[in-house]
Order: structure tokens, then sequence, then C-alpha cells
């Protein structure tokens, strides 16, 4: 009898005896199918995670998020924070990138996210605790080998348990076993009716300046007009390997859409593609450049329209939708944006609403 531990009873640098092991080997799986979900069902999310000041900065220089306040103490004190705090892209993508392995993993599309509430600052050396309940879950109309499933998570400090960060976030995730749909239909479900032409402003105005006055002003002017504030800013930044996978990695996302390209070859996307939360950031970052922020407040009915791959570049758009004086400190108001990423063709790549404190005139 052959004692297959011994190292030299199988040589398996031979490609057709390597072939065949792989054909007869089991794969031990990573992540979760859609069977494995249901309503009401609580999860805690390991190995949780470290925040740091270079994740921070790495992930701010990479997606051109620039804010002094939080790369300088001196800027930082006069926002009235307590030292330099982490970004909040950067916490928020470490708070999902944790959830990934246990929710994602399989390879399902990041179709939405809503309710994104920033409770207070996270600062570097801060360890997450990350939970998650899952509150719906459907079968695609659209794809019959995806169900669509929806959770509530939340990113506490593991310490003090202190509430960071919470959001709903919705994901295709792939079946074990195909339903029975049709199968027809793109990335998200659809009706499958064409839509009515858009009624669109004659006139888009740009706000003078970047500070709350000239988006409230803007917004005067465009009530008087007939006219909406929506302006394009100039900046893009091409997806790279960096922002692709690199990113993903030191948030602990490990979906395979971001990392391999042998498996999603024959996927709708037909590469790997960016994280979500990369794309929404250098969206957000060429937004701010043009504003001066304040403070984060919240995010609501954040989208993902069409896959974003190596090679695409990235750009922003922003439409004004509300400034609120009353709101917010005595140097800063509350201005609520809608703010869409498109890629080199003009197609539209994420969208989302946005309230942040923006300064006043000093």
């Amino acid at each position: 009898m052959t004692d297959w531990s011994d190292p030299d009873a199988i040589d398996c640098a031979d490609e057709d005896a390597f072939d065949a092991l792989l054909d007869r080997a089991t794969t031990r799986e990573k992540g979760r199918y859609f069977e494995f979900f249901a309503e009401g069902d609580d999860l805690s999310h390991d190995p949780g995670l470290r925040l740091s000041q270079h994740g921070s900065e790495q992930w701010m220089g990479q997606t051109l998020n620039h804010d002094p306040a939080y790369w300088r103490s001196d800027t930082a004190r006069e926002r009235g924070f307590d030292g330099v705090p982490v970004h909040p892209d950067y916490l928020l993508a470490c708070v999902m990138g944790i959830t990934v392995e246990d929710l994602s993993e399989k390879g399902g599309y990041f179709l939405g996210r809503t309710d994104v509430e920033f409770h207070r600052p996270a600062y570097p050396g801060t360890e997450l605790a990350v939970t998650s309940r899952v509150v719906d879950t459907r079968t695609s109309s659209s794809r019959p080998a995806y169900g669509i499933v929806t959770w509530e998570t939340e990113g506490r400090d593991r310490e003090t348990g202190d509430r960071l960060v919470s959001y709903e976030r919705t994901n295709m995730v792939p079946r074990r076993e195909p339903a029975a749909t049709d199968g027809s239909g793109s990335m998200a479900d659809g009706d499958g009716t064409d839509p009515d032409p858009p009624d669109l402003p004659e006139t888009l105005l740009a706000p003078d300046g970047a500070r709350f006055e000239d988006f409230e002003s803007a917004l005067s002017r465009a009530r008087d007009e007939n006219a909406a504030v929506a302006y394009r800013h100039e900046r893009g930044r091409t997806m790279d390997d960096q922002l692709v996978a690199g990113l993903p990695l030191a948030t602990l996302n490990t979906a395979r859409q971001h990392h391999n390209r042998d498996e999603m070859a024959d996927s709708p996307s037909g590469d790997i593609v960016a994280y979500g939360d990369v794309t929404r950031s250098i969206a957000l970052a060429h937004a701010r450049s043009d504003e001066a922020t304040y403070r984060e407040r919240r995010f609501a009915d954040e989208r993902f329209h069409a896959f974003v791959t190596l090679g695409d570049t990235v750009y922003g758009f922003t439409r004004v939708l509300d400034c609120d004086p009353d709101s917010g400190p005595d140097r800063a108001g509350a201005v609520t944006f809608e703010h869409v990423a498109f890629n080199q063709d003009s197609t539209p790549v994420y969208s989302g609403r946005r309230t942040a404190l923006i300064q006043r005139q000093q």
C-alpha cells in the first residue's frame, strides 16, 4: 500500500499529475451564499481592525482627499477635534471591509447604501468592533444566479463601546442554486420600461466660492431664475492597481471581485472591479476640493450604477439641494448635496446624497 503522506509519493510538479489532483480536490470555500442569510440574523465580524494614521493618510492621498483637518493637528484643533482624527471615508471603508468575509466575499455586487451616520470622530489606535443584522432578503428577477440581501451594520470602538458609524447596505449575493427566473436585466433589478425624457432646467449655476454663504447665495439666485445649482469638478483619477486592489486589502476587504481576475473574467463586469467606497471617496474628494468642508454629517441613497474597472477614470458632478444656516456651530452651516461619479464615457457609476457642515466666511 502506498503511503500517500510520503513527500515522494506524488510528484506535484508534474503537470498531468497535478491536473488530476486538482480535478479530485475539494475546494474549501470562503464566504457565504445567499441561502445562508435570513431576516433578523445577527452577525459579529472578526477579526476587527485597528485604525491607523498611516492607513488614513494612505487612503486620503490615494483618493485625493486633502482636507488638512485630517493631516494637521493645528487645523484639527480649530475644527473642534481632540486630536487628528482618521478620515471618515477611511473609517467607513474599514467598517465595511471587515464585514466582507461574512457578507459578500462570494462576489456579489455592491448595489447601494443609505442612512450613513457618523456618530463621533474616530482616532488612530481605535480598535473596531463591527456587527450586522440581516434586514431583508429577496430573489433577483434580473439575475437568477444571485439573490439580494440588505444588512444594517454598525461600527463601534471596541474598548469604549461608543458608536462611530452606522449604515444600511444592499448587495447581490451568489446563490448556491440559481432561481427560476427569466434571467433578463442589468446589474440591478428594473422594470424593463423605457424612461420618460428628462425634465431639466435651462440654466445651471455654480457658487462663486467655497463657503456656506456662497452655496446659500447660489441657491437663492437659482430659485429666482428657475435654475439649478449644479457643476462639475475638473479633477479626475484613473483607477490603478493600488486603488482597485491595494486600498481594499488595507481595509480587510477580501471580496474576489477586487482581487481575482481569473474568477471575474466570465462575470458581468469581465474584469476585477473597484471597491465602491474607493470610487465614492474619489468622487467626494473632487467635490470637497471645491468646498470649505468643516465636518461630515450623513449620507443617504448611495447607489452604484455601473462597473468601475482598472483603467477607468472617475470624475465628479455635484448638485446643491439645500442650505440650513441653523444647523451646526456658529462657524459653519449645513449643506445637502447630490454627488455623482462618472467615468471617461460620461456614464454615471455612483450617486448619493450628502449633508456636510461647510465653513462660513470669516
